[in-house]
């Protein structure tokens, strides 16, 4: 098998099958390898077959060959041609936007939540805090009263 296909060569093929995972792709003479979907294009791929169909015909890498279980592995990625590695895809690029642009809720200095995340005042000692709780209890414990009060 590796006398025709050797490690590292880009070789043309024919798409015979797409898979899930990827592609089954022949590369003459009864020699068939896998393009794991990972290995289709620079991008993320989701559905193979928005990349290649059957019966295409690709350019591909031989990465590695198993002789004992008689599986090639290959890459669409790599046989592709190198470009330049300071360009970066538009999708990339970051939009900045000016002070005058943003929305007005980034301008804001002042938020509406701000009150409610402020400490609030604690009591300093112990008497304190249970008289406070005691006053809190009672006032609920008289609401709920009102409450059972009217309904009978």
């Amino acid at each position: 098998m590796s006398e025709k296909v050797q490690v590292g060569t880009i070789v043309e093929g024919k798409v015979l099958r797409i898979k899930p995972f990827g592609a089954i792709v022949s590369l003459g003479d009864k020699t068939q390898g896998l393009v794991h979907i990972s290995q289709v294009a620079n991008s993320f791929v989701q559905d193979i077959n928005e990349h290649v169909s059957v019966g295409d015909i690709v350019k591909v890498k031989v990465l590695s060959i198993d002789e004992a279980s008689n599986k090639i592995s290959l890459s669409m990625r790599e046989a592709l041609p190198s470009s330049p590695k300071t360009t970066k895809p538009a999708h990339f690029e970051k939009k900045l936007r000016s002070k005058e642009q943003k929305s007005n809720y980034e301008n804001r200095t002042i938020r509406p939540a701000d009150d409610y995340f402020k400490p609030q005042a604690v009591p300093s000692d112990f008497e304190d805090k249970m008289k406070d709780w005691l006053k809190q209890s009672n006032e609920r414990q008289a609401g709920l009263n009102k409450r059972a009060n009217k309904r009978s």
